[in-house]
């Protein structure tokens, strides 16, 4: 194949990897300092929760990986929040309340899920662009690991159970 043939797919990998970067964003180390709104009006500030091991994950209605974790997220939360983990699941700006609303009821999700509707959230921890994205934070508010995408169950939960070992 002459170096003609061969332009188009180095473009587009080219633009695949900006992509990538750009959907990575920022890096963060540290919580930044929000308040959540959850859908039932609870104000959750994220300051008030050190102490204990918080994971906060955007996600959103329509995106397949999102709604296949959802178990997994279940999971985590019923194994350890008794034990000091806060889950806060964070609706991306484009989901329509509604729908996040509905999922929530029809899923039976117990943790809190709030809205990010101008996007402040998702730009506070590092320009999140795609879903799911999760944040594990340390007692000390510190990211000990962020996902993107679907995470590994098993080396979750043995973070969390380090993090709640303290």
């Amino acid at each position: 194949m002459n170096a003609k043939h061969r332009l188009p797919g180095l473009l587009l990998l080219a633009l695949i990897s900006i992509a990538l970067s750009v959907g990575c964003s920022r890096t963060i180390t540290s919580a930044p300092d929000v308040t959540f709104t959850t859908i039932t009006g609870k104000k959750i500030a994220l300051k008030d929760l050190r102490g204990k091991p918080v994971m906060v994950t955007f996600w959103a209605t329509d995106c397949p990986s999102c709604i296949e974790e959802i178990p997994d997220l279940i999971d985590l939360y019923t194994r350890y929040h008794a034990s000091g983990l806060e889950m806060i699941a964070v609706a991306m700006y484009y989901d329509p309340p509604n729908h996040v609303i509905d999922m929530t009821k029809a899923r039976q999700l117990p943790y809190n899920v709030a809205l990010d509707i101008n996007s402040e959230h998702a730009e506070a921890f590092g320009g999140v662009m795609f879903t799911p994205s999760t944040f594990l934070i340390g007692p000390d508010g510190s990211v000990v690991k962020k996902e993107i995408g679907l995470f590994d169950l098993e080396k979750m939960k043995t973070t969390i159970e380090l993090l709640l070992k303290g």
